[in-house]
């Protein structure tokens, strides 16, 4: 057996902060350890206790002074959008237009596809996440190179390609049939292998018609143990269009609540222009609205109000949203969130912000079981921060006295350079992932 003993200050959290004060919510180990056998937790506790526990032969890790957290999770990205991030100076329209649909015709080229996908999950390694949850292009060959990249690595990962038939360049549609044909090829070779999860994925009302909307609905009541995952109220001519495409909907959910496609493993990227009945169908049906912050503001789509989705008892996560979203960094996502939050006079503690990133994001995709704390049995992807990765992190540091401002200079502050390593089921994997770059780009060099 492979044992490990990963040690230094551990943190994991119990259940969803109810306050800066609320300590319950978390467990806090000063001089910690996890266990770890076999790619998952045996324990997590006293470095003492568990040193005892693990055994002679038991390789240890010694991270000091940095912290121990699960991995962190991401609920919503692109892979095919990985090299479009920083594009500049449009809307959501226009941009999708103009930058991301050029982009994401390349992914009919297998090895482009390849080459992305294996760059995408050393970039989400390298910021310390773990899981996530990815829109591939139409192509199969995009999701092939997504799942083939992540089970190489042995993370586990939600995807799935975008079912488009309009309203996208002729490269990028499938018809209703073709899509529904290749997601069901996709789901019987992807979902449930390994570490892999499918995500039906129709990209939104304005690129399906009801023809390909029957389609995803009959793929979502076969196959009701896959995610389902599209884009729901970021920008308000986004919204016009789509109901105007649904002129009998009620309103831009009621599009998606009219196919069935609206249940408890629904992923609704952004949410921000509901109104309170809409929210309201989300809580019932128990979907999710996706809140991408470095998204959100940088397409100037708007300001998500998390405060009417916790009034109405409706479930909601975090994202990058790579690549409108500006970083793979879940840790600048949540120095954004603060922002928006901030502004929409609703506070975001620290202990908010991980538990977010880890437990919170685990309860939304109904993972909690196997990811987002380090319970005794779970998945052993972990993230080790250094909260002085910084020079000006190090020396803001000096002057923090609490654990909530440790975190809240690691969410305001910190980027990839915080992150001291991550392990994907017990293996380190950042430092691995930094030799493949380097050596990806030393082969560019000489070509």
């Amino acid at each position: 057996m492979n044992t490990l003993l990963i040690r230094g200050r551990v943190l994991t959290f119990l259940a969803e902060p109810q306050g800066i004060d609320d300590a319950a919510s978390y467990r806090y180990i000063e001089d910690g350890a996890v266990l770890v056998r076999d790619g998952k937790v045996v324990a997590s506790g006293d470095y003492a206790d568990l040193q005892t526990k693990a055994g002679a032969d038991a390789e240890t890790a010694d991270h000091r002074p940095h912290l121990i957290l699960p991995g962190f999770i991401d609920t919503h990205l692109h892979f095919p959008q990985t090299q479009a991030i920083a594009s500049y100076g449009a809307q959501l329209l226009e941009w999708l237009n103009t930058y991301i649909f050029v982009e994401e015709q390349k992914f009919a080229h297998a090895a482009h596809a390849a080459a992305v996908a294996e760059r995408f999950m050393d970039e989400l390694i390298s910021n310390g996440t773990t899981t996530a949850v990815a829109y591939c292009s139409v192509h199969p060959t995009s999701v092939d190179a997504y799942f083939a990249a992540a089970e190489t690595r042995g993370m586990r990962m939600i995807g799935g390609k975008v079912m488009m038939d309009r309203n996208a360049p002729d490269a990028l549609t499938d018809t209703p049939q073709q899509g529904y044909d290749e997601t069901k090829r996709l789901i019987e070779k992807w979902h449930g292998r390994g570490r892999a999860h499918y995500a039906i994925s129709p990209r939104f009302a304005i690129t399906s018609t009801p023809e390909q909307m029957a389609m995803a609905q009959a793929l979502v009541a076969e196959h009701p143990d896959c995610y389902v995952q599209t884009h729901l109220s970021e920008n308000r001519d986004e919204i016009a269009f789509a109901t105007s495409l649904y002129p009998e909907a009620k309103n831009y959910t009621d599009i998606y609540a009219r196919y069935g496609l609206l249940n408890d493993r629904m992923l609704l990227g952004h949410c921000i222009h509901l109104s309170d009945r809409e929210i309201s169908v989300l809580a019932e049906t128990g979907s999710v609205g996706v809140f991408c912050p470095t998204s959100n503001l940088f397409l100037g789509s708007g300001l998500f109000d998390r405060d009417r989705f916790d009034a109405a008892g409706a479930r909601w996560s975090v994202a990058t949203d790579v690549g409108a979203g500006t970083s793979f960094s879940m840790l600048e996502t949540m120095d954004e969130a603060y922002k928006v939050l901030h502004l929409r006079g609703q506070k975001l503690t620290p202990f908010n912000s991980f538990y977010r990133m880890t437990l919170g994001n685990a309860r939304a995709l109904k993972l909690e079981d196997r990811i987002g704390s380090l319970h005794d049995g779970a998945d052993a992807d972990i993230v080790v921060l250094d909260s002085s990765g910084k020079s000006a992190m190090e020396y803001r540091m000096r002057t923090a006295t609490t654990l909530a401002e440790e975190l809240f200079i690691l969410q305001t502050m910190g980027d990839d350079r915080c992150i001291a390593e991550t392990y994907v089921a017990g293996k380190p994997m950042k430092t691995k992932a930094a030799k493949r770059q380097a050596a990806a780009s030393r082969l560019l060099e000489t070509v």
